[in-house]
């Protein structure tokens, strides 16, 4: 699986990049998905990839889009995040669409510069669903921040990228406003603290990219051990905070992991298995029937 550059994007659209962006500042461009759709000669469809950047988009029309381990199917019109922790495809299942995206590098929303921590903001947290179908209302008023962007990017105002970045945290905002309550920011007790380190620690083992690489921490008591406190303990934070045990989180993982690689990599299963952390081929099969209740060679089938 290839991971797409910010330069990468710009050859495969035959695009060129504004002059805003710098070390200093970061990336950001904004497109008109019509546009651009035209610009491409009607190839609009992305490949399942990884990209190096972040992107925001308001697609109308009726589409498929692929998040991780997720399908989503897309009616009319939808607003999606993507992030570069994440890989993600969009298949268009109809010519007529149209919409807007931005795409933007974290340094963009550096944290030490301008006080935004984009991976903490719940729209871009691993495990979320961060697609969402809007009324036509609702795309109207996003469609509109996007023209904002539009016209601020070609303007001559000295300081456009504060204004853009404003717009950027606007339509986060707008995004997570549409998530449910339980999938806002959390209250910070030790508990939280506790949880969300563990997430940390969780997603920092993945993606599996390679077939060298290997799972290290498959247990509650490994996670536990790295975190400096009692596997009990540990249990009742994840019990309290999400309502799952941490074999049941640390198993989702895996399986969310591990369907990706069935479906989007030519490795075999026993490859697979051992970068997941299954020493013979017989373990992995029966872990991926006891969460799935098929074998991996049905699930890829």
């Amino acid at each position: 699986m290839k991971i797409i550059s910010v330069n990468d994007f710009y050859k495969d659209a035959s695009a060129e990049a504004p002059d805003l962006n710098s070390k200093e500042i970061g990336h950001f461009d904004v497109f008109d998905l019509k546009a651009l759709i035209a610009q491409m000669k009607g190839k609009p469809e992305m490949p399942y990839n990884r990209r190096a950047y972040y992107k925001i988009s308001l697609i109308c029309g009726k589409n498929t889009a692929e998040y991780a381990d997720k399908i989503i199917e897309i009616e009319e019109c939808a607003l999606l995040f993507a992030t570069p922790k994440i890989p993600y495809n969009w298949i268009p299942m109809e010519q007529d669409q149209s919409g807007y995206f931005c795409i933007f590098t974290d340094d963009f929303l550096d944290p030490g510069r301008y006080g935004v921590s984009i991976d903490e903001l719940p729209i871009f947290k691993a495990g979320g669903y961060p697609v969402f179908e809007v009324s036509s209302e609702r795309s109207t008023e996003i469609e509109m921040i996007f023209k904002k962007m539009m016209g601020e990017l070609s303007s001559t105002y000295s300081f456009k990228s504060d204004l853009l970045r404003n717009y950027v945290l606007e339509l986060i905002h707008y995004g997570q406003k549409l998530q449910p309550a339980s999938a806002s920011y959390p209250v910070h007790t030790a508990s939280a603290r506790v949880s969300s380190l563990f997430e940390e620690l969780l997603e920092r083992q993945f993606p599996i990219e390679s077939v060298g690489q290997k799972l290290h921490l498959r247990t509650a008591k490994a996670y536990a051990d790295q975190l400096s406190v009692h596997v009990n303990h540990l249990n009742k934070v994840l019990k309290e905070q999400t309502g799952k045990t941490t074999t049941e989180i640390i198993s989702e993982r895996i399986i969310r992991e591990a369907k990706f690689l069935l479906r989007q990599t030519d490795w075999n299963i026993s490859e697979i298995g051992y970068c997941l952390g299954f020493e013979e081929i017989a373990h992995f099969s029966n872990f991926f029937r006891k969460q799935t209740k098929l074998s991996p060679v049905e699930f890829r089938s």
